[in-house]
């Protein structure tokens, strides 16, 4: 997340370390300092898409897409009341088709697809499906389980790279404070050029400062959980197969060409087939010919080497 930068300030995760990004329901990111400066009302507008948003409503963003972070919470919002399991129904089809209309919805206010019609299609399903909601309430389902999962983990993720950040930050702050107090020295003590002099101690600075890491990827899963606008976020948590047990390797192969002993005069070689006529009275092979493999002056001297091979023979 070195990359992070607010839309509205311009301000960076280098120029500000503790820079944290917030994210509402619109899926536009906004820095904390000016979630506090156009919310100071405790609502206001995105000021990139102009949606009526609450303060109260903003997050801190938890993945480098501000867009997976929307598609979480909208999808768990709709699960709270979409929570019927394979169980409430009497066939395999009609447990898809439900399937499939969940992520019809997700996809659409994640895409701002036609919101008003399915914020309708949403509410008139909480009405008609209320007394089963209610019941699938006490229970937390599988997709929500494995979602709260999967923010937990991003969040550990976030906070251990947070804390690294600090660390290497306020190391490269000890250095430079350091190379200065020797470049000022430097400069007092010595005759030699002061541009040359403050050249030097910058290639020093450079080498000596120590490199931001690059995230580390999360490890592989055997499990993905695959979102509906295409997203496929790894699920963490759960124990892979055991390793491929490496097998030895024998030695390298190596060619050697093949020795052909015959009972019989010895054959042409191919250049003779070519030049000595043997192909004279034959058709040239056909484009489709050629394209398969077949050669007319191979075929020649196949067949002059096998009637030539048993000639001695007895």
């Amino acid at each position: 997340m070195d990359d992070q930068v607010c839309p509205r300030c311009k301000t960076t995760k280098y120029r500000n370390p503790s820079l944290k990004l917030m994210v509402n329901v619109c899926g536009h990111t906004l820095c904390e300092s000016c979630v506090e400066l156009l919310f100071l009302k405790g609502s206001g507008s995105c000021p990139e898409c102009n949606v009526a948003l609450r303060r109260s409503n903003f997050r801190v963003q938890l993945f480098e897409d501000s867009n997976v972070d929307k598609e979480v919470q909208i999808r768990k919002r709709i699960l709270k009341d979409f929570n019927k399991k394979e169980d409430d129904f009497a066939t395999l089809d009609e447990y898809n088709d439900y399937l499939e209309m969940i992520e019809e919805l997700v996809f659409n206010l994640c895409n701002n697809i036609d919101i008003i019609n399915t914020n309708k299609r949403i509410e008139q399903y909480k009405r008609d499906n209320r007394e089963i909601t209610m019941k699938n309430k006490s229970k937390l389902s599988k997709d929500e389980l494995e979602l709260e999962q999967l923010v937990e983990y991003e969040k550990e993720q976030f906070e251990q790279r947070r804390k690294e950040l600090a660390l290497i930050e306020a190391e490269n702050r000890k250095q430079k404070t350091k190379n200065k107090e020797e470049l000022i020295d430097s400069l007092m003590a010595s005759y030699e050029d002061a541009s040359a002099i403050v050249d030097k101690f910058t290639q020093k600075a450079e080498q000596a400062q120590i490199q931001l890491p690059k995230p580390v990827a999360p490890p592989p899963a055997p499990k993905q959980t695959h979102f509906s606008s295409g997203i496929a976020t790894g699920f963490a948590g759960q124990h892979g197969f055991l390793a491929v047990p490496k097998l030895e390797e024998g030695p390298l192969y190596a060619y050697e060409p093949q020795e052909f002993a015959t009972d019989g005069p010895t054959p042409p070689t191919l250049g003779e087939v070519i030049t000595n006529g043997y192909i004279r009275h034959i058709r040239t092979e056909t484009t489709a010919e050629k394209a398969g493999g077949f050669k007319t002056d191979l075929s020649c001297l196949r067949a002059i080497q096998e009637a030539l091979a048993g000639l001695y023979h007895g």
